[in-house]
């Protein structure tokens, strides 16, 4: 079979601005340092979506020896229509030291300095917004002091 396969497309989907509070500390064991980052809000829009991210959620993080981190955020989105939308995005933050550490210091770094993807599955309710549970996601995420950023792509 010489089937020609086109590589997927990306569409933007949304943008997510998720307001975070200060970083809680877990502790470490012999290879890595845990620690959860609170959601405290925010908002998001895109082509016929738009709301707010609810307070309550949470990122869980893993940060290996080298400075990997590995996130997994857990919140709700609400849209301006009233549904409520299950959110878990995990991904992943790597970059050179000095970077990640100007980052830590609440710095602004150009999110060019660094790598942080992120794969975003939804959780909707039956009705308008069903689509997002049928696809196959991917975020590009800047990280700021009190803010994350992540424009979210939809993979055709």
């Amino acid at each position: 079979m010489n089937e020609t396969r086109v590589p997927p497309h990306l569409e933007f989907a949304l943008e997510l601005r998720v307001d975070i509070g200060p970083i809680v500390e877990l502790g470490s064991d012999s290879v890595s340092r845990r620690r959860t980052v609170p959601i405290t809000g925010g908002v998001f829009h895109g082509p016929g979506i738009s709301g707010r991210v609810l307070p309550g959620g949470a990122d869980w993080q893993v940060i290996e020896g080298n400075g990997m981190t590995f996130v997994d955020a857990h919140y709700v989105l609400e849209t301006v229509d009233a549904a409520r939308i299950e959110v878990r995005n995990q991904g992943i933050r790597r970059g050179p030291q000095d970077v990640l550490d100007r980052i830590a210091t609440g710095e602004a770094v150009p999110a060019t300095q660094y790598y942080f993807r992120t794969a975003p599955r939804f959780f909707p309710p039956l009705g308008r917004y069903e689509w997002l549970g049928r696809s196959i996601f991917v975020g590009d995420a800047e990280r700021h002091a009190d803010l994350v950023i992540v424009r979210v792509w939809e993979v055709s």
